[in-house]
């Protein structure tokens, strides 16, 4: 009977994947749970000790020390504590064993009930405890069901929930579909523990990353920063924390072999590989590839950039429905504002206009100043009108201008403010072509005159 007990005890651990103290533990909780319901005062300190050798079981029980016993459940005399404990003495507790002959049908149904409870809870502590290890690691599992709201993915030992907003977009998962998950999150509850995995988590990508990138795990090339889009496009920023290394061209590996494994994993999602950069302003045109990058203007204060494209690549820097430059957004973690070409020169030559405006503003108030400050006539003096030339004067009069007028402030226009536009080149004159008609009628007018004049000779002649 022991040694079937044993055998019993040793096969419920193989079952259950527990060590065998664990089982011996949950059956003798079992135990004192049914003993004291049956031979025992509830609040009485029992406890049960199993002989894993042998499997005999042994009940012990707190008593008191009395001369006369009322309750032999609680109480123990004089006499039977001496046996125990020589120095025993009236009021004093003892543990004495107490194993019942037979617990009945009733305390075997409940011993059986708890046993099975404890054996539960011990499964469950021993679930957390392995997988709680696992968060934020990629785990392979098997697609148990699946229905409208989430799937679920059997791990061998436990089953771990992949919500809606943690599956990608571009995935239909299918029974008996072997998957690689990330787990996010072990939560104990009432049930036992409950596992909370995603297919959409960056950290997915991570990982694989380091399992396809030795240099990755072994700590060459480091992963910055990640931005994805589940099932649509990720930017992934590596930087290499060795001289020599190029860290995209780990990535990829020879001919895309290792990328390309990546992206079948996630089932064709793009991924861009970009090199990290400490200089804001590299970083950020990295980070907006494929599109080629005009000019960065950084403002560091509010860590904002203008990014100026060229008019050609403005929508694939933008990206579909601006997806791209989200992902830039995600992958630096500054604000970015993207400028055609043409609309950032539109917009210096507006700027340019302005300052220009504002130039000549300061020229006239300062040479209004200058006017009233040589106008302004000293105290009890009488007041004479000058005509002040403030365009510089040459030549002998130079002197005597300024003697008459007072010293000349040092003032200009606007015009010797701004810069002068650039002289227009001066047109150059076409030369009129004759043509066969202008060279015939040319001809027959100076054959006409000749004519004339003939005869006007001839008349002469004639009177």
């Amino acid at each position: 009977m022991k040694s079937d007990f044993m055998l019993a005890i040793t096969q419920l651990s193989a079952e259950k994947n527990l060590s065998r103290e664990v089982v011996l533990g949950a059956v003798e909780s079992a135990l004192v749970s049914a003993y004291r319901k049956n031979n025992f005062a509830l609040n009485q300190n029992v406890s049960v000790k199993i002989n894993p050798s042998t499997g005999e079981v042994s009940v012990w029980a707190q008593k008191t020390v009395v001369d006369k016993v009322t309750d032999p459940r609680q109480q123990i005399s004089l006499v039977d504590a001496r046996r125990l404990d020589k120095k025993a003495s009236i009021d004093d507790e003892l543990m004495v064993e107490d194993t019942p002959n037979n617990a009945g049908r009733i305390a075997a149904q409940t011993a059986k009930q708890v046993i099975l409870q404890r054996l539960h809870d011990a499964e469950h502590s021993a679930i957390y405890a392995e997988y709680a290890d696992k968060v934020g690691d990629i785990i392979t599992g098997t697609v148990r069901r699946v229905d409208s709201r989430q799937a679920y993915i059997d791990l061998g030992r436990a089953e771990a929930i992949l919500a809606g907003q943690d599956q990608a977009p571009n995935e239909r998962y299918r029974v008996g579909q072997r998957l690689k998950i990330y787990l996010v999150e072990v939560a104990e509850t009432a049930r036992g523990p409950q596992l909370i995995a995603s297919r959409a988590h960056s950290g997915l990508l991570r990982r694989l990353f380091e399992l396809e990138v030795p240099e990755i795990f072994n700590g060459t090339v480091e992963i910055k920063s990640i931005a994805r889009e589940a099932g649509a496009r990720s930017k992934v920023a590596v930087a290499a924390r060795q001289s020599g290394v190029d860290p995209v061209g780990c990535c990829v590996g020879l001919r895309g072999i290792r990328i390309q494994n990546i992206v079948n994993e996630l089932n064709g999602e793009k991924i861009d590989v970009i090199s990290w950069n400490e200089e804001p302003g590299v970083y950020i045109t990295n980070a907006l590839s494929p599109a080629h990058v005009t000019e960065v203007r950084i403002n560091r204060n509010e860590k904002a950039a203008e990014v100026v494209i060229p008019d050609k690549q403005l929508s694939l820097a933008i990206g579909k429905e601006g997806q791209n430059v989200r992902l830039a957004v995600k992958l630096t973690g500054w604000k970015i504002d993207i400028k055609s070409q043409a609309q950032a020169e539109e917009e210096r030559a507006e700027y340019e206009a302005r300052r220009a405006v504002q130039v000549a503003q300061e020229a006239e108030a300062a040479l209004a100043r200058g006017i009233e400050e040589v106008e302004a006539p000293e105290a009890d003096e009488e007041v004479v009108e000058e005509t002040v030339e403030l365009l510089p004067v040459t030549g002998p009069a130079a002197e005597e201008t300024v003697g008459k007028a007072g010293p000349r402030p040092s003032l200009r226009f606007a015009e010797d403010v701004l810069i002068p536009p650039p002289a227009k080149p001066e047109p150059k004159k076409k030369k009129k072509k004759s043509t066969r008609r202008e060279q015939a009628e040319d001809g027959i007018r100076l054959r006409r005159q000749k004519r004339d004049v003939m005869l006007a000779e001839d008349e002469d002649e004639y009177f």
